[in-house]
């Protein structure tokens, strides 16, 4: 299974967007630059996403994008469902009808599975990633106590 490049390169933009639009507005050269994803693919992007709502756009000198709504309220599922991507395990597309418009035997496990992961990403948010992020730093940031391997007491 894999998550296409538009899916995941959505949700590092939006993850980038979350990170420094508290700065003010994000410009998509500025993440462009940041990611290493092109300026057009991040344009086709942003218009899906800023036609649901998930970010908002600023015309102008000084312009660029903010999120649509709270880091708190956007989860992955909702930017990978934004750019009309999806990972589905069925063969079938989720239309059970797999073999001759039947759903074939695993059709259910698979299906299911489409599920959990769908439910997984709703419940994680922008928000959570930024924190998750911090938390990453801040333990490589503090050094590491430095301990020497227990060993046999020299006699004084």
């Amino acid at each position: 299974m894999r998550l296409s490049t538009k899916g995941r390169y959505a949700v590092t933009a939006m993850l980038d967007l979350a990170l420094h639009s508290g700065n003010g507005p994000v410009t998509l050269a500025d993440i462009s630059v940041n990611q290493g994803i092109s300026l057009s693919y991040l344009e086709q992007l942003f218009a899906a996403l800023r036609a649901k709502q998930l970010v908002r756009g600023v015309r102008g000198p000084g312009g660029g994008y903010y999120l649509g709504r709270p880091a708190t309220e956007v989860s992955i599922a909702d930017i990978i469902c934004a750019v009309d991507e999806w990972v589905e395990f069925t063969r079938c597309g989720g239309r059970e009808n797999c073999r001759a418009g039947q759903p074939c035997l695993t059709h259910q496990l698979w299906d299911q599975l489409s599920d959990e992961i769908f439910h997984f990403l709703s419940g994680i948010t922008l928000a959570d990633l930024v924190e998750r992020g911090r938390i990453e730093r801040a333990k490589a940031a503090r050094p590491e106590a430095a301990e020497a391997p227990p060993g046999k007491r020299r006699a004084a």
